[in-house]
């Protein structure tokens, strides 16, 4: 018998939620009397001038303060946005970001609205691509949409940097920081950064660099915990990240960014995975290769890894020019330049192994993606005239990306260069009524994707197929609206469906070709993922109380759903993916001055058509879907200290329908952070992991892993830091 989802228990949660949304507003209605001004924040990512509250959507900033907490207890904005989103999987904490979802899906990771992702061939190093310091805040969108192109079928996480200087002069900041675990010895890390402004009149400059050192991680029995070597890690690695800014004041309302940035993470290549023969018990600190089965995690012991160490670098500029008074509307026009190479640690794995070129079992080797992408982006924003309250925006998107898989140590095209080119015009509208107490929202964007392949030969282990290229096109007609109701100050309903748009891990699909007379141009294989995002949600911002409630459910007919293979290797299958979930949202100010409490909590669930009858039959496994979580939190400041202590619960799950088998036991970590300022900078301190949790991360303890990548996660990490700005 089908099983389907069942949306009973998340739509009475939804209720409930609003239930408690309404009593907190009668509450604070007692005791305040008045409403406050719900923030009137503007997300750029949602390429309108419009603030959040006028949108349709699920939209969340991490500021600068809140960013520069996390980045402190975790290292990482992947990190921070992970721990700070209910909805957002735990991440792997590795360098490679496979499998770690947004609502389910992946999300679309961004700088400046420049996509980072590279879709045709997924390296899923997109949330390493800037050093956090340079980083002003994070714009989060929830759910499938087509705001900013290609890639956003569970959101998107814009990553918006530090704009120019205030005032004319010379202003700045630097960063010194130390970071340790269990072994104060390989364990230490640290990291410099600094970051100069000038502005003079018109012009302005901003110029920094910012230079990180990594040890190697433990767990919270105090074992190395084992490196990723093919994927990459972020453990024993340095990374080097520049980054500059010219603006010119053209007049007024017109201004004009050029902003570049270099990015390199490499690993030092100093510990391999632990192969140490037998198994050693539980509770004897020594290197081993893991065993699930008795819940064993993998280690690393020192050693040379063979071949070049895992890297990635990305470079990226882009010009925007912005005029906020041309014609009576905002026009904002953008030209980027992106380049990335991913390279991946090397083995003899079967997948390698070619008789001609050397004796089957013997042939090493190691791959690198190479992507290149050249982008547009411009729209124009302005009232219509003679309809009172309706702002229209009219746009065009263009891009094209060129991407390869290449084996380096033999030359070979693992996977070949193919070429993705969009043109995408869109026009939204957001119409105002009831004196701005409800307002309309829709539009329409006009996908135009062509593929180019030219013909390439699979791998040997793949048979040696020759396969003929192609030019596919696709179009697709991707669609948006909704409404928000406010029917007093600080009281926000809103109702949406939007559609997202990708294209599948392209390369995987041809790389994987095993079967002869394969014609790109046919291959239903490769067609595009277009997703829907429904849903329902409620806000609530009064008082001492800041709540919201959001119910969803999106739904893929032709989705991406990832299996790995003997050789570990992820590929991808096509079928139908449905997922629903709840979220819920509190904060508070409490009666002691200085102190709020909050807390989170996200519900998902998610099937797949594995016989592709059109009926989702069997649950999404943890590496295509998140667990559920709460969050708890409590902020306490007072004259010259801010201190933090966040929780992190996350909850087992029975995967017995799922098609990896693997049940999730759950865990929960605690995390702190306290800042002290002093009479020239501040002094901080965030630890992770407070109590030194062992656990199995989400993504091993999920998906079949094998002896040597059965990770657990980071055990108690401090990281001591001193921050001045001139």
């Amino acid at each position: 018998m089908t099983k389907q989802v069942s949306k009973a228990p998340l739509r009475a949660a939804f209720l409930a939620g609003l239930s408690l949304t309404a009593l907190a507003q009668a509450a604070a209605a007692q005791t305040r009397g008045e409403a406050n001004d719900v923030d009137q924040v503007v997300i750029t990512a949602a390429r309108t001038i419009l603030p959040a509250s006028a949108l349709p959507l699920t939209v969340d900033v991490v500021d600068s303060e809140t960013l520069n907490q996390q980045v402190m207890i975790s290292g990482s904005i992947i990190d921070a946005v992970s721990t700070l989103s209910p909805s957002f999987s735990p991440t792997r904490q590795k360098l490679s970001g496979a499998g770690e979802s947004l609502r389910g899906r992946s999300p679309l990771y961004a700088i400046n609205g420049i996509p980072q992702s590279t879709p045709i061939r997924d390296g899923s190093r997109d949330g390493y691509t800037i050093d956090p310091f340079f980083i002003d805040r994070v714009e989060l969108i929830y759910g499938s949409n087509a705001l900013q192109g290609i890639g956003a079928t569970g959101g998107v996480v814009n990553q918006v940097t530090v704009g120019p200087p205030k005032a004319d002069g010379i202003s700045g900041r630097t960063l010194v920081q130390a970071t340790g675990g269990h072994k104060l010895g390989d364990s230490v890390g640290g990291k410099v950064a600094g970051l100069v402004g000038w502005r003079g009149g018109a012009f302005d400059a901003t110029a920094g660099v910012a230079y990180e050192t990594r040890g190697a991680f433990y767990d919270g029995d105090g074992r190395r915990i084992g490196m990723d070597t093919a994927q990459g890690d972020v453990q024993d690695s340095k990374t080097l990240s520049l980054f500059a800014r010219l603006g010119w004041q053209l007049s007024p309302s017109t201004r004009l960014d050029v902003v570049g940035s270099r990015f390199e993470l490499k690993g030092d290549g100093d510990y391999v995975t632990a192969t140490v023969a037998g198994r050693t018990p539980a509770s004897a600190i020594l290197p081993t290769d893991g065993d699930s089965a008795i819940r064993l995690p993998t280690t690393a012991l020192r050693g040379e890894v063979p071949g070049d160490p895992a890297a990635n670098r990305v470079e990226t500029i882009s010009a925007s020019l912005v005029s906020d008074d041309l014609a009576g509307g905002v026009l904002n026009a953008q030209l980027f330049f992106n380049r990335t190479r991913d390279t991946f640690g090397g083995d003899i794995s079967a997948t390698f192994q070619d008789a001609s070129i050397a004796p089957i079992g013997t042939l090493f080797d190691q791959s690198a993606n190479r992507s290149r992408k050249l982008g547009a982006r411009m729209s124009y924003e302005r009232a219509v005239p003679g309809i009172e309250g309706l702002i229209a925006t009219a746009g065009l998107d263009a891009l094209t990306d060129t991407t390869e898989q290449v084996l380096t140590a033999t030359g070979r095209a693992w996977v070949p260069p193919t070429k993705f080119q969009s043109i995408a015009p869109f026009i939204q509208g957001n119409y105002a009524l009831l004196n701005d107490k409800l307002r309309l929202a829709g539009g329409v964007r006009f996908e135009n994707v062509q593929l180019k392949v030219d013909d390439f030969t699979t791998l040997a282990s793949y048979g040696s197929r020759k396969v003929s290229g192609g030019d596919p096109e696709f179009k697709a007609t991707l669609v948006n609206g909704g409404a928000v109701y406010e029917p007093i100050g600080g009281v926000r309903l809103y109702a949406s469906y939007a559609e997202g748009y990708t294209v599948p891990d392209v390369g995987r699909i041809l790389r994987a070709i095993n079967v002869p007379n394969v014609d790109v141009e046919s291959y239903l294989a490769v067609e595009p993922i277009v997703s829907n995002n429904r849903e329902l949600g409620a806000e609530f911002k009064r008082g001492p109380f800041d709540a919201s409630v959001a119910y969803f459910w999106s739904k893929s007919k032709f989705g991406q759903f990832l299996v790995r293979n003997a050789d570990g290797i992820f590929d991808v299958q096509r079928q139908g993916v449905a997922i629903e979930g709840l979220e819920v949202n509190v904060k508070a100010r409490t009666p002691v001055p200085g102190l709020e409490v909050s807390t989170g909590y996200a519900r998902l669930r998610g099937q797949t058509d594995t016989n592709r009858d059109g009926k989702v039959d069997t649950d999404l496994d943890g590496a295509n879907i998140s667990p559920d979580r709460l969050n708890l939190a409590a902020d306490y400041q007072t004259g010259k200290w801010a201190m933090r202590l966040q929780m992190q619960k996350f909850m087992s799950r029975d995967m017995q329908s799922a098609a990896v088998k693997d049940d999730f036991e759950g865990y929960t970590v605690a995390d702190a952070f306290v800042r002290y300022e002093l009479p020239v900078g501040a002094l901080s301190l965030g630890v992770q992991n407070l109590f030194d949790k062992q656990y199995i991360t989400y993504h091993s303890d999920t998906t079949l892993p094998q002896r040597d990548k059965f990770y657990a996660g980071r055990g108690r990490t401090a990281t001591l830091g001193w921050e001045a700005r001139f």
